[in-house]
């Protein structure tokens, strides 16, 4: 089940809870019992290398109009 981030405009706390996608929308009263309540935009964290691949041998790329050679 997904989780979803909120905080709260009367107190300031930030919390999270665990509802099904169609809820996500739903009120959600923070801890501690107030309603002002707003849903935080979510950051996605993915994990691994941003390394490009290397260029082949040649050169010449081979991608778009002037990486292809085209361009005269």
């Amino acid at each position: 089940m997904p989780r979803y981030e909120y905080r709260c405009r009367s107190c300031g706390d930030t919390f999270e809870l665990s509802r099904p996608m169609a809820e996500s929308s739903a009120p959600a009263p923070c801890p501690a019992g107030h309603a002002d309540t707003v849903k935080l935009l979510s950051t996605v964290a993915v994990g691994g290398t941003s390394a490009a691949p290397a260029p082949r041998a040649g050169g010449g790329g081979g991608g778009g109009c002037c990486g292809g050679g085209c361009c005269g």
